[in-house]
Order: C-alpha cells, then structure tokens, then sequence
C-alpha cells in the first residue's frame, strides 16, 4: 500500500508566495521613485495638508535659530543676532505677546487705510473722463513713508514747461481733481519735487534746487485753494536730482517729478498719558 504524501498537499511552492510578495514591494517602490522623480507642488500641497490633518500642528512658535521659509532662511526671524554680555542678559528677551499683538493689529488697520485710499484714487482718476490723457501721468506707491502720489513727466509730454514752476493747465486740473479725496483723508500730505540730471541751468542763480522747491510749493498752493486744511500739510521741499526715479538714467524725463506723499506716521501719544 503506497505512503501517503504529507508534504505533497502544500504542493512545494510555499516560497513563491513570499518571493511574489517581495516583488510587488519593488514594483510599488519604483512607482513612487517615477512619482517623486516629478514633483508637483500643488499635489505636494495637498499631501503635507493631509498630513497636518492626521497628526495635527504645532501651534505655538518657538525660534531656534533660523526659521526657513520657502527653503531660504530669513535673518528676521534669526533670535539673539547680536552677541550680548551675560550680565546685561536678561530672563525675557522676548517682546510680550500683547504687545506684539497691539503691533500687528494697528499695523494692519493701517495697511488697510493705505490701501483703500490707494484704491479711492484711483476710482477718482476713473471717474474723471475729462482728465483721462492727463491721468496717465499718475503714479501710485506704497512705501514705508506712505502711499506716494507720483506726478511724472512721460517723453514728449511733460507736466510743468521747461525751467517753469507754474504747471501746465492740464497738470493744474489734474492737481484740482486729485484734492477732495486728499482733503477727505486722515493722512498728513508731504509734497516733494524732483528734477532730472541737467547740467545746463537756463536762468543764472536758479537751479534745480530752486526750481523742484518752487514746483512742489506751486503744487501745494493749488491743492490749499481747492479746500485742502493748512493742517494737512506737513512739508514741501525740492531734492532737486538727488533721488532719481531711474538712477540707472538720472537724465531720462520721469525722474522730473512732484510727489504727494500722504505719510504713515506713529500714533499721537494721548496727551492725559502718564509715565
């Protein structure tokens, strides 16, 4: 009688179960090589997003030396730059939180009033179809100093005739039209005018010093006549071609501009504060 075969009901092949095993790993490992091979950011994205929603975030923001953003590190964020002695050290180095926060906060409002005066402006130009061509010549920047009103000579167009403080009829509408909205903001207006580089002077004793200084009274004078308050005005003054819009071209035409600046300021300290 013949022996019954107790390996045979295993049919011999227990390995290949683990050897097919082993080359579906490989398969699905050089999948995701091809996958990463390519990267794209927005899928990215949405990766690191699922995994922020599976292990969570941290919420709170501790430097600890250089914080990356974008891959590259910002000197900002860099903590205690400056080597300080230790015993001038001190425990909290710190700003408190609340007045880092009264910072930002008051920093935004602020942001925000620049920005929707930028965008009244702009609105008023629009709206003003008889001045269109004019219009043009208006330029408009935020800058740390404030939201900059930039009046600009273009090429074969120019705003003030050549060597004259007084401004072309145009310009002059332009200047008019402009003065409601600044009359209606709160910012204290700073009128500042420039020349382009020219080393000929047209009149002895008259120069470009003169001549930007005299421009950029001549702008306030017509804003002060549509109704602009005194009080607005915190100064006019000429730089003559010491700032020039283009430095790469100090002589190109729209360097010769009057810029109103409506300035950013600090807030007033209230009179009834006590140290």
């Amino acid at each position: 009688m013949a022996k019954k075969n107790r390996a045979g009901n295993h049919g011999g092949h227990g390995w290949f179960v683990t050897f097919a095993d082993l080359m579906a790993l490989l398969v699905a490992f050089f999948v995701m090589l091809v996958a990463f091979s390519t990267q794209d950011q927005a899928k990215l994205q949405v990766v690191a997003g699922s995994m922020r929603d599976a292990f969570g975030v941290q919420d709170k923001v501790r430097y600890s030396g250089i914080i990356e953003m974008m891959g590259l590190p910002t000197r900002p964020k860099l903590k205690n730059v400056a080597n300080i002695d230790p015993k001038d050290a001190s425990s909290t180095p710190a700003p408190d939180d609340n007045d880092r926060n009264r910072t930002y906060g008051a920093r935004f409002k602020e942001d925000r009033k620049f920005a929707l005066a930028a965008a009244s402006l702009r609105q008023a130009l629009q709206d003003m179809p008889e001045i269109s061509e004019a219009s043009k010549h208006i330029m408009l920047e935020e800058t740390k100093q404030g939201l900059n009103i930039e009046i600009i000579d273009q090429d074969g167009r120019s705003m003030f005739p050549d060597g004259n403080k007084e401004p072309y009829e145009r310009t002059r509408k332009l200047i008019e039209k402009l003065a409601p909205s600044l009359k209606a903001m709160p910012f204290r207006i700073s009128i500042t005018g420039h020349t382009a580089s020219n080393k000929n002077l047209q009149k002895p004793g008259y120069g470009p010093w003169e001549l930007s200084a005299d421009r950029a009274n001549s702008v306030r004078q017509i804003l002060a006549a549509e109704g602009v308050p005194a009080g607005h005005f915190y100064m006019a003054a000429g730089k003559a071609d010491t700032e020039p819009l283009f430095p790469d071209n100090p002589s190109m035409a729209p360097n010769r501009r009057v810029t109103i600046t409506l300035m950013r300021e600090e807030p007033p300290i209230p009179g009834d504060l006590r140290p």
